[in-house]
């Protein structure tokens, strides 16, 4: 099981797993871009990302303990990647480049 990190925005405590910790980290960084991250057998977008998926591509948003979540199957990324770009949208892809099998205890993907 993923390590929740507790903080606090505008006096509302959100628990974050460290995939979506680096979700917020990087749309700060890349605010104008829609992120993809691979989670096993899907991409899945959060959030802002998420709604625009849908919209773009027509695929379902979901919720999920609170927060917007879109996912499609990695082997589709040929099909949704073009779509994303011909409406001209950047895109950032993030891939998991350790299995969490194999992180030590308190180390985060």
């Amino acid at each position: 099981m993923a390590e929740k990190i507790n903080i606090s925005k505008s006096n509302i405590k959100i628990e974050l797993t460290p995939a979506l910790k680096q979700f917020y980290e990087f749309k700060e960084k890349y605010p104008d871009a829609v992120l993809l991250f691979r989670c096993g057998d899907y991409y899945n977008a959060y959030e802002q990302d998420a709604e625009a998926c849908e919209k773009i591509l027509g695929i379902t948003l979901s919720m999920h303990n609170g927060r917007k979540e879109a996912a499609f199957p990695h082997h589709a990324l040929d099909v949704y990647l073009p779509k994303l770009i011909r409406v001209g949208k950047r895109v950032a892809i993030c891939e998991q480049l350790e299995s969490p099998k194999n992180l030590k205890k308190g180390e985060s993907v």
